[in-house]
């Protein structure tokens, strides 16, 4: 497995709090710098990819107490606009790093190929609704 979160993906952000905490910061590796949404729910991230990929782990660091709690993981062919849903995943108030293995069961594409990867934060801990990443990785194989 690799990271498949290149500096060829596109990152979509539904919000920002602001300039210092930009979307930029969600995969530049750094432990002092951070994503941070907007107040509302839900807030979300989307991945797309410049060559189809097979996800198989999604690793997320948050800042506790602005924990996206429930999270919905939807995928969609290189060539559709159509999402499905691969997961739910139910993130601990923490700021360890958390990992989620993401079952080929779930979803045809996973084992065909995605180009796109959406996670929708549906829940907070935070009582405004804010989501504040540190760390996101994917982790999977790109096709061949």
């Amino acid at each position: 497995m690799q990271n498949l979160i290149t500096t060829g993906t596109q990152i979509k952000v539904s919000s920002t709090l602001n300039k210092s905490v930009g979307k930029t910061y969600l995969t530049d590796g750094n432990p002092e710098t951070c994503w941070t949404s907007q107040q509302g729910l839900p807030q979300t991230i989307q991945l797309m990819f410049p060559s189809p990929v097979i996800p198989r782990q999604v690793s997320i660091t948050f800042q506790g107490g602005f924990v996206g709690t429930c999270c919905s993981i939807h995928v969609a062919s290189p060539t559709s606009n159509e999402w499905e849903i691969a997961a739910k995943i139910f993130p601990e108030d923490n700021n360890r790093p958390q990992s989620f293995t993401l079952t080929p069961d779930s979803s045809n594409l996973l084992d065909a190929g995605v180009g796109k990867l959406k996670l929708i934060f549906e829940e907070s801990s935070d009582f405004f609704g804010r989501i504040t990443i540190y760390d996101l990785r994917l982790e999977g194989d790109v096709v061949q």
